[in-house]
């Protein structure tokens, strides 16, 4: 089984074509999507969301998203992962990282994690 993802909607949309088109059977959702937490959702909603339905988060937030982590965790929730984009690697580089990952990934690899992409 492969990991799912959400893409924040700070993410540009491109990201998902670009993923799926290396992994076509793999769930990429982005909020704001049908299905997806709509536009304008909280973090915090958008990590219950994450929960719920099983999939990491991709985002470029690296300033608040620790904090809403830490606090969805203290509240005894749990979420599959969060990854944080590097502004510096191209959209290509980005989306041949995520869909290996997601392919290569052991079950709660991840989970309640954040972590920085490039991943090691």
């Amino acid at each position: 089984m492969s990991l799912g993802y959400l893409l924040d909607e700070h993410v540009p949309r491109s990201l998902k074509t670009e993923i799926v088109r290396r992994e076509p059977e793999l769930t990429v959702w982005r909020v704001g999507e049908v299905g997806a937490p709509v536009l304008g959702t909280l973090d915090p909603q958008v990590l219950q969301w994450c929960e719920l339905v099983e999939c990491v988060l991709v985002t470029n937030n690296r300033r608040t998203m620790p904090a809403h982590l830490a606090t969805h965790l203290a509240a005894g929730r749990h979420v599959p992962g969060i990854f944080v984009l590097d502004l510096h690697m191209s959209l290509a580089a980005t989306a041949d990282h995520l869909a290996l990952v997601a392919i290569a990934s052991f079950p709660d690899e991840y989970r309640d994690t954040i972590r920085f992409l490039p991943l090691q």
